[in-house]
């Protein structure tokens, strides 16, 4: 791997293969009655969060203390860029204190790659804008294997608020790589500009129908309507998204009866998904979330401790 993890194109297959099956040995760990490895000892894992988080956070303050890394949260409200301070000026006095990895979110695309050339620590993008979120698209990816198998040939679909999904951007570019087919569903007004010509680079498909698209996929993941980040009208009511691309319950029948489905939460329950479909048998959204701390443990023990092991 990388010195920092901050796009999906930071992963050759090789590493990914890497990642999942390091993965599987730290999913063990959960189950065990003392959690705890020595791989991280001694080392310092700043989580930097300047937007809101429950799943990410937490699971990479697990993964950090499992590893028995010394791990540190701080929110982006209760610093000092709060008083003024710019981005630059906070991680470099945190970065002065000894640290050695700084896991980040920011609302701005962009600003994990540029933290990673003023600091030594290793980044790590837990989500910059509507950019990327890499760590969430190898749990989502981690998830589906561990279900589906390998996921080449695979037919995969991506429903939901294209347009300011950070997940949906990752999750592309790993699943292609990985040999999945995917479509991409939404409302014109949800689909990004460009869309068309990056389809056809990367090699995916893209729908407005997803009562056309659901019949033929193996599984299915719905993209959480990201209303904190719309100025404007998107879609008449969220009664009409419902109805044009909610994972509602007929939809939920026209499904095969083993056909998984995902969620990277959090989920607005009743809008892109019913609870029928969220409480499904076949709803691994809980899975995804134990798989987060099996991965992010995974990233962080190749980014601070793999090549010394491996020397």
């Amino acid at each position: 791997m990388k010195r920092h993890l901050l796009s999906v194109d930071d992963l050759a297959v090789d590493d990914i293969e890497t990642l999942f099956a390091t993965a599987t040995e730290m999913h063990d760990v959960q189950n065990r009655q003392v959690k705890k490895l020595p791989a991280l000892r001694g080392r310092t894992v700043i989580n930097l969060f300047f937007e809101d988080s429950t799943r990410t956070r937490s699971s990479f303050e697990i993964a950090g203390k499992w590893l028995s890394a010394d791990t540190i949260n701080i929110a982006g409200k209760g610093s000092s860029t709060s008083k003024g301070e710019s981005l630059r000026d906070t991680v470099l006095t945190i970065c002065a204190m000894g640290v050695d990895a700084l896991v980040m979110r920011h609302a701005a695309s962009g600003a994990a790659q540029q933290v990673s050339q003023w600091v030594d620590a290793a980044v790590i993008n837990a989500g910059d804008g509507m950019h990327e979120h890499p760590t969430q698209a190898l749990l989502d990816a981690y998830t589906l294997q561990g279900r589906l198998g390998p996921l080449e040939g695979r037919h995969i679909a991506l429903v939901g608020d294209l347009t300011h999904s950070r997940v949906f951007r990752s999750n592309i570019k790993l699943l292609t790589k990985l040999g999945a087919q995917v479509t991409v569903v939404a409302p014109p007004t949800l689909m990004p500009s460009g869309l068309e010509s990056w389809s056809k680079e990367a090699g995916f498909a893209a729908s407005y129908d997803i009562d056309e698209v659901l019949p033929t996929v193996d599984a299915v993941m719905m993209l959480r309507v990201q209303k904190e980040r719309m100025a404007g009208g998107f879609f008449p009511s969220p009664r009409e998204y419902t109805v044009g691309y909610g994972l509602t319950r007929d939809r939920l029948a026209v499904l095969g009866e083993n056909t998984p489905i995902l969620h990277p939460g959090p989920m607005n329950r009743g809008l892109e998904i019913a609870p029928e479909a969220a409480d499904a048998a076949t709803s691994l959204i809980l899975d995804q979330v134990s798989a987060g701390v099996a991965v992010r443990m995974s990233v962080l023990y190749h980014l601070l401790a793999g090549e010394e092991n491996d020397s």
